[in-house]
């Protein structure tokens, strides 16, 4: 997919001027990029030469690399640019803010303000003031008549606090997305040659001119042209769709390219192409719409005539085009058909279960308000028109007008009060905050949502090394020369011969890129850097006082005549040395029992091979191997082959004959300790309800023997240790083919897969996920650090990868990477998961407290005094408190250790549960009996004058005030209480450890003091003294004794109370729903509360669109990556490319938290801006354009359907490891969305 199209020379900081200094210009380089196979190999030829013309053109060494000066790098970034692509602009203040805006609660209320504004500055003759009936005369005064406007601008301002309260909170979630982008690019280094010293250096510091090292589980950071390989296999699924990996060799294909993987082997590579305009930075620059379209036109329609030839191919498949996206090539086809059967991925369990909620309160909150409306309408009505018996007089229309907006006024009050806005914010800050926090424990979360779902988990699969052991492998025992040595023998107990094989075998046969260096610190261990299992073996060559370095020196890797590469089929790698006589010699290392079967001669003590026969081995096994095994060992065998000159070359792809007939030199035995702090986090994870299974490559006694000294096997439990074979043949039936009947035999006991490939983790993993055989749904974490691991991690409900130890492929995959690769910092994030949990459940108890109350009290209030006794200013007050600061307060309490007492929630546990709901209503029973004594009785109580029936405009009254006070102080006093869930009876339990919650409380408490006192008309108050005071703050106090008093009460007692707030389950949607949600990867339940009536209608039109779409597509040749561009466009090469084998594996577009509104305006921009393919681009709008997005598209002929039916979401699955995880393209719960999702 050549994609020349790209325009951007200009952004890349170059003019053809200065090229002077180096022997190619960067439109060569990037012509040459583009080229694949003979063609490029005949170019190469052509300009340069070879690979090594290239460097001398480009200034560089193949084997010293550049020489790192600053000012030689700082040129070559000025004239070939740097390796970054510049990020897409973040939404300005003003743009949240106009969003923040959006929301038809506020914007209901700023229409009844303004409204109310207006009429306040209408001034009715006086003279008719009478007959306007008893509302409307009284004691007004001319001051107080003026002051009528106050409550309208009042409305208006608390709207503003509103709006620039959570346009702020999105604000800085977004810095913090962005902080976190940084981190993770940050940390990926990559390995190149700089003055002959192999470094490592950040990604974005690589420069044109770089030899890069590259080994198996790269991903390259930037293009290049191959220097020297061995065995070296890349996946370019990412970029041309073919799943097969390409072998790179000088003569074939020397062309690497940026985003794709290292699958094989190793190697090095001079860099030719940075940042933008490396493959990848080109194809990013397409998704973001060039500015300069049209210099390039002539290039265009030729990739438009390669297009049209690759989807002829597909035009056959007319049918299946239906659900696939357009850029599939033939190679997915199967597998979307196998993705339409996997079952649907739930959404985030607390996001469904919020949702739902939400939805149903909002629903409450908006009929309680209507009612409230009609009830004041029709008393004011009866009780002017009939019972006063008052004509209706031009002159009192705006009078009564006033009036009638006042309850319009109380009604929208009762709404914003009912609907509980402050949700999605304290969702936001909740995870906004654990995510800052568990950066401090070493998770680096990656997807928001996976901090709470970690809350949830009941299963870790947990690799092995580097997890739960220190990844400091060294070798313990040998067996050499017929001996067995329990410890590192005596360089002179070894005959000669067989230590020089040894010491050669070594040296040559690990990667050059394994080394170990001097140590840091004075008296510290020496560094192992790169693959820990060679590092053993050349630190054993250092214990047998040989130097290894020395032989490296001698036999550079350039004159290595070919290596097989370890990887996950052969577990063996071998290294073939060409001898000056021309006899080749071959140096193999694998595991043990692997590599003896293929041994036929071992090495005696006198240091000379003699044959080894079946039975001879399996004396080894069981006098040398399994006891090894059985103390935690991993062993490994060392052997090597003669090819002799005479038999000619041998055939070198023939890789079995190859591999057999070896000549074994000694099996060693390494040690990986296990990390002190495992066994512990293990103990703790088992008290906390979740089964720890262990997942490795290792043999099964080493593997038992490690999981009995982490504690995964108890001694008396009754549990499975498996090989994967065993594994295999128990869950497949007679056919091969898997059954989950099988797995679910297996896996509740299963605590250790030994010898296992990761599809056996894959298959595992997907087999507990889909289990039906406990109680609830099983929610599954893994660790992964390889490659291979990705299918597995990105399966998982939570991926855990390695950030010292795994490959970038494996954290591509991940939601978190774990920082020190350390199995206790899982521990932390269960810990911090379940706190995420409880904290919106804490909030909820409060937030709902209030709203039952303030909706019951404004409710009765108006409809037996016509007046709300909480003013709407007052409510927004009220509202804030229980929203934004009672969020802030209750979601950032710090976790304790007690959350790991309990078991797992799961999936269809209610939000709400009976506790709560006690508390709820037990403290709402208080409170409404408080302000109805208060409002009823409470002129008498007091001794001061009633409130109640005033006219229009009075002034406000001590009465109303007190009510008001009282109402706040005892929410303030609830927040205490609702820092427990679970009925605790110590409420005060580490209050002081949570400084916010500590200074909200206060600071909320002070705000009161100084709006009763100064408040004056705005807020209705009247200043009240200390005595009145007192009373308030006492009778808050009131609640916290209260609450004492319901948590003596046992739950069990109350069979009345009904819980809330659940997950759906599966079988409560209808089987038509269900088919109708096959195109979507998720289940979104605020859209099935919304969408039950449109299902049909939209059913019809989505099969029409679909078609209109595929037509167009052959007749326009749609970029493919037309509508794709997600909210955050990525701004690291990094996290643009996809793994291949992760395909099939459900890549699920995450729903973003309730409040991720920013995707919503995205859509319409997107729409409304044409692709990149048009001959005259219209700009993209400047500000997210404010019409709904489904009537937005039609405004631009070129998009052919409102919605790009779900091939937007589909086909950026396979571009995207994470670009849909960042925001669908509408907030789910609003209708528009559930519109756009049914489209």
């Amino acid at each position: 997919m050549a994609n020349n199209s790209y325009s951007g020379v200009k952004n890349s900081l170059v003019e053809a001027n200065h090229d002077g200094e180096f022997g190619c210009t960067l439109k060569e380089l990037r012509s040459l990029m583009e080229l694949r196979g003979a063609e490029a190999i005949g170019k190469l030829g052509e300009c340069y030469g070879d690979a090594h013309g290239l460097c001398n053109r480009l200034k560089t060494s193949p084997s010293d690399g550049l020489s790192g000066q600053p000012a030689d790098i700082e040129k070559r970034k000025t004239v070939f640019g740097q390796n970054l692509i510049p990020p897409k602009k973040p939404k300005t203040f003003l743009q949240l803010v106009w969003e923040a805006l959006q929301d038809v609660t506020l914007i209901i209320l700023e229409v009844a303000a303004i409204v109310s504004l207006g009429l306040s500055f209408y001034r009715p003759p006086d003279a008719e003031r009478e007959h306007c009936g008893r509302a409307a005369g009284g004691v007004e005064d001319e001051t107080e008549s003026e002051a009528g406007w106050i409550e309208g601008a009042a409305i208006l301002l608390s709207v503003i606090c509103v709006v620039l309260v959570t346009a702020f909170n999105d604000w800085s979630k977004d810095k913090q997305f962005r902080g976190l982008q940084n981190r993770i690019e940050q940390e990926q280094k990559f390995t190149v040659v700089r003055g002959g010293q192999v470094i490592q250096i950040p990604v974005a510091e690589i420069v044109v001119g770089d030899v890069a090292q590259v080994k198996y589980g790269d991903l390259l950071p930037a293009d290049g042209v191959l220097i020297q390989g061995n065995d070296l296999k890349i996946d370019e699924s990412s970029l041309t769709g073919e799943s097969d990996h390409v072998k790179k060799t000088l003569e074939k294909d020397p062309m690497l390219l940026s985003g794709t993987h290292v699958m094989e082997g190793s190697g090095k590579m001079v860099v030719t192409a940075v940042g933008v305009n490396s493959q990848t930075g080109i194809i990013f620059t397409l998704l973001g719409g060039s500015e300069d379209e049209d210099e390039d036109e002539e290039e265009k329609k030729k990739e438009r005539e390669e297009k049209k030839k690759q989807r002829k191919t597909k035009a056959q498949d007319g049918a299946a085009m239906e659900m696939q996206p357009l850029n599939s090539d033939e190679a997915t086809d199967a597998e979307e058909k196998k993705k339409a059967n996997l079952p649907k991925k739930e959404k985030s369990v607390l996001q469904g279960k919020l949702t739902k909620l939400a939805v149903q309160i909002g629903k409450a909150g908006l009929l309680m308000s209507a009612v409230t409306v009609i009830i004041l309408v029709v008393l004011f009505v009866v009780d002017t028109f009939w019972v006063q018996n008052l004509p209706w007089v031009k002159d009192c229309t705006p009078v009564y007008i006033q009036f009638f907006v006042k309850f319009f006024i109380i009604g929208v009050t009762v709404l914003v009060v009912a609907v509980p806005e402050g949700l999605p914010l304290a969702v936001t800050i909740s995870l906004a905050y654990s995510v800052k926090k568990m950066m401090k424990d070493n998770n680096l979360v990656r997807h928001l949502d996976a901090c709470e779902t970690m809350g949830n988990a009941t299963a870790i699969c947990s690799d092995k090394t580097g997890t739960l052991t220190m990844n400091r492998m060294t070798v313990v025992q040998a067996y050499i020369a017929e001996k067995h040595h329990k410890k590192v023998p005596e360089p002179e107990s070894i005959p000669s011969p067989a230590l020089d094989v040894l010491i050669l075998g070594i040296a040559v046969n690990c990667a050059y890129t394994t080394n170990i260096m001097s140590p840091e610190k004075e008296g510290g261990l020496p560094r192992q850097v790169g693959n820990k299992t060679e590092c053993a073996l050349l630190g054993f060559s250092n214990d047998l006082k040989r130097d290894y370095h020395a032989i490296r020196n001698e036999i550079p890797e350039e004159k290595l005549y070919k290596v097989y590469t370890f990887n996950s089929v052969r577990k063996s790698m071998s290294t073939v040395l060409k001898m000056a006589d021309g006899s080749f010699r071959m140096f193999s290392k694998g595991a043990s029992e692997i590599l003896l079967k293929k041994c036929c001669k071992i090495l005696t003590a006198n240091g000379e091979p003699k044959l080894f026969r079946p039975r001879d081995r399996d004396d080894m096994v069981k006098k040398v191997i399994e006891p090894m095994a059985s103390e935690g060992l991993r062993t490994i065998c060392l052997a090597y082959r003669d090819f002799p000159a005479s038999d000619g070359e041998p055939e070198w792809d023939n890789e079995n004959d190859i591999l057999s007939g070896l000549t074994c030199i000694c099996v060693v035995g390494i040690e990986d300790p296990v990390r002190p702090e495992v066994p512990d986090a293990i103990r703790k994870c088992q008290r906390a309800g979740i089964t720890v299974r262990m997942v490795t490559g290792d043999n099964i006694n080493t593997a038992r023997a490690i999981a009995s000294k982490c504690g995964i096997l108890l001694p008396g439990d009754d549990f499975l240790c498996l090989e994967g074979k065993e594994f295999n043949r128990r869950i497949r039936n007679e056919r091969g083919e898997i059954e989950q009947e099988r797995i679910d035999k297996i896996w509740p006991k299963l605590r250790v897969l030994a010898r296992s490939s990761p599809t056996d983790k894959h298959t595992l993993v997907k087999g507990i996920i889909d289990s039906t055989v406990a109680e609830q749904r099983q929610v599954v974490a893994v660790t992964g650090d390889g490659t291979n691991d990705g299918p597995a991690l990105k399966k998982a409900d939570v991926g855990f990868a390695m950030g010292i130890a795994g490959t970038d492929v494996a954290k591509e995959a991940s939601d978190i990477i774990l920082t020190d690769d350390n199995f206790s910092s899982i521990v932390k994030a269960v810990m911090w998961g379940r706190n995420v949990y409880d904290s919106i459940s804490k909030f909820l108890q409060f937030q709902l407290t209030v709203n039952v109350v303030a909706v019951i009290v404004a409710f009765t209030g108006a409809c037996i005094t016509q007046d709300s006794p909480l003013k709407a200013v007052q409510m927004l007050w009220v509202n804030l408190i229980m929203d934004t600061f009672a969020s802030l307060a209750l979601a950032t309490e710090p976790p304790t250790e007690s959350l790991l007492l309990r078991k797992p929630y799961g999936r269809n546990k209610p939000l709400i549960s009976r506790t709560m709901m006690k508390n709820i209503l037990g403290h709402a029973v208080y409170q409404l009996t408080i302000i109805f004594t208060l409002l009823f009785a409470g002129e008498k109580l007091l001794d001061i004058d009633s409130g109640r029936n005033a006219p229009l405009h009075a002034p406000p009254s001590e009465h109303y005030t007190i009510v008001f006070n009282t109402f706040v102080m005892m929410q303030l006093f609830n927040e205490i209480n609702a820092r427990k869930i679970h009925g605790e009876r110590n409420v005060f339990e580490g209050v002081f450890n949570n400084l916010i919650f500590c200074s909200i409380v206060f600071g909320t408490f002070i705000i009161q003091i100084v709006i009763v006192q100064f408040g004056g008309k705005p807020f209705s108050c009247v200043a009240l003294t200390v005595d009145q005071w007192l009373w308030c703050t006492f009778l808050g106090f009131g609640s916290l004794l209260w609450g004492q008093v319901i948590s003596s009460i046992p739950t069990s007692r109350l069979k009345f109370l009904k819980t809330a707030g659940h997950g759906t389950q599966k079988d409560e949607i209808p089987d038509e729903e269900l088919e109708e949600l096959e195109d979507e990867d998720e289940i979104d339940h605020a859209e099935r509360e919304l969408r039950r009536g449109q299902i049909l209608w939209f059913r019809g039109l989505n099969r029409i669109q679909t078609q209109i779409r595929v037509v167009n597509a052959f007749r326009s040749s749609i970029s493919l990556y037309e509508g794709l561009e997600k909210p955050e466009s990525r701004s690291s090469i990094h996290n643009f490319m996809t793994h291949p084998e992760f395909r099939i594996e459900d890549s699920e577009p995450h729903i973003p938290l309730i409040d991720d509104t920013d995707a919503e305006d995205d859509a319409p921009t997107k729409r409304n801006s044409a692709s990149p393919r048009n001959a005259t681009p219209t700009p993209p709008s400047p500000s997210p354009s404010p019409s709904p997005a489904p009537t937005a598209a039609p405004s631009t002929p070129v998009s052919p359907s409102p919605n790009q039916n779900n091939n937007a979401v589909e086909s950026s699955n396979h571009l995207f490891p994470e670009g849909p995880k960042s925001g669908t393209l509408s907030a789910p719960g609003s209708p528009l969305h559930s519109l756009e999702t049914s489209l």
